[in-house]
């Protein structure tokens, strides 16, 4: 039901655009092709487009976010619904502990099978056509990620989500005599160190990382996105060719905008990603060796009149305005990191959980945490849109999950102290 309803849903829009684009250019079969072609896109399968000015087959791998947002989160919903069922309880519902522990994992096992079962046979109908889908890339991914939402539902559907918590002091006894002793020659420091992640490993310090990972993560977002709006609007205003690049003459009639609209929004997420990139330092590339960030902007190639586009600052150098519009971005991340781990360790004015290190600790944990996550979605953003220059589209995953770790910890560790500071100082209310 999950993978039938996702595949409708794709369908319905692809085939209004169809019944009301006075262009179309095709039966309907093609626009079911398409419909599962961009159903299996929203999985990370890839796409390749063999009718080319070239003739060489050319690669699309840039996957609007905005599009994976409702399979995955038709999956997820699924698998945690049969973990809810197999265990007895009411669906949606957390599941009883007290159950079988198998039973849930079967009943997730069978999802997983039947979402497959269905994307291969989606697999097997878009195979043909001018824009197909890559069996051979998508063999890998398309498990991959199914089985990834699948097991996010069943870690909330089982209500475990710090069972591991109980765990690790039993682990750290069981650890070899050489690996339990090996930071004593370091002395009192070291002692301090392992005190503090021993906190950390405890319930409210191991709730505080990944809260504050998430914190930290959808404020680098949010920031990317204001600042992509907020260029847009202002060289929509202020730019002389920004009004052309909003509602292009080349696109016709209102099918034709309809659709250009959809696309802006599915790929929305995309941009508020670049622009979190670009604000962290390490920016974007538009194909052609060109880069886009808020030192330089270099090697523009020819764009078309893409509305997106138009927020796109001209080429040249940095200036200090752009420099300080960049560094909101990071700010952003480091106060939202700080003030979540710092809320963790002081829930109550005045009262304490976590210590002065541990709290340090947790804020490094956050910044490795939002690093991972904004590599994750700067690899998810980009990808491919045909050969040689178009070989590369968005940011560098490595270098903007190593800035979002760089900029979190060098700003998220003092102030996460200084906001504990300020909390215990207050006393309770």
């Amino acid at each position: 039901m999950a993978a039938g309803l996702g595949l409708a849903g794709v369908a319905v829009v692809v085939l209004l655009l169809w019944i009301t684009s006075p262009c179309s250019g095709g039966g309907p079969g093609d626009a079911l092709r398409i419909a599962a072609d961009l159903w299996l896109m929203a999985h990370g399968a890839p796409l390749v487009r063999v009718q080319t000015l070239g003739g060489a087959p050319a690669p699309v791998g840039l996957t609007p976010l905005l599009l994976c947002a409702v399979p995955i989160w038709l999956l997820y919903r699924a698998a945690r619904d049969a973990v809810s069922a197999a265990a007895g309880g009411p669906v949606g519902e957390p599941a009883d502990r007290t159950v079988d522990g198998g039973r849930p994992w079967r009943a997730a096992g069978w999802v997983v099978a039947g979402y497959l079962l269905v994307a291969a046979a989606a697999t097997a109908y878009a195979s043909t056509g001018p824009l197909r889908v890559d069996p051979l890339g998508a063999a890998p991914r398309l498990p991959a990620v199914v089985a990834a939402v699948a097991a996010a539902g069943v870690w909330t559907g089982l209500d475990r989500p710090m069972a591991w918590i109980r765990r690790a002091p039993r682990c750290a006894r069981r650890a070899p005599a050489p690996v339990r002793t090996l930071g004593r020659p370091l002395g009192r420091w070291s002692g301090r160190v392992l005190g503090a992640a021993a906190a950390v490993l405890t319930r409210p310090g191991a709730v505080a990382v990944p809260r504050a990972a998430a914190a930290g993560t959808a404020a680098l977002c949010a920031a990317g996105g204001l600042l992509t709006a907020g260029a847009l609007l202002w060289r929509t205003v202020a730019g002389g060719g920004a009004q052309q690049a909003v509602l292009p003459e080349t696109v016709p009639g209102c099918a034709g905008h309809a659709a250009l609209l959809l696309l802006c929004l599915a790929l929305a997420p995309n941009a508020a990603v670049w622009g979190a990139s670009y604000g962290l330092g390490p920016g974007f590339t538009l194909g052609g060796g060109s880069t886009v960030g808020p030192s330089a902007v270099t090697a523009l190639p020819g764009l078309p009149d893409f509305p997106l586009l138009a927020a796109l600052p001209a080429e040249g150098p940095g200036t200090p305005l752009t420099w300080t519009v960049a560094g909101v971005v990071p700010l952003a991340a480091g106060a939202a990191t700080a003030r979540s781990v710092a809320c963790a360790a002081v829930p109550e004015w005045g009262r304490p959980v976590l210590g002065g290190w541990a709290t340090a600790c947790a804020a490094v944990l956050a910044a490795c945490g939002c690093g991972a996550a904004m590599a994750l979605l700067a690899a998810w953003s980009g990808g491919p849109l045909g050969n040689l220059a178009l070989a590369q589209l968005g940011p560098r995953w490595w270098l903007t999950g190593a800035a979002a770790l760089s900029w979190t910890a060098v700003l998220g560790v003092p102030g996460a102290l200084a906001l504990r500071y300020r909390r215990l100082r207050r006393g309770p209310a």
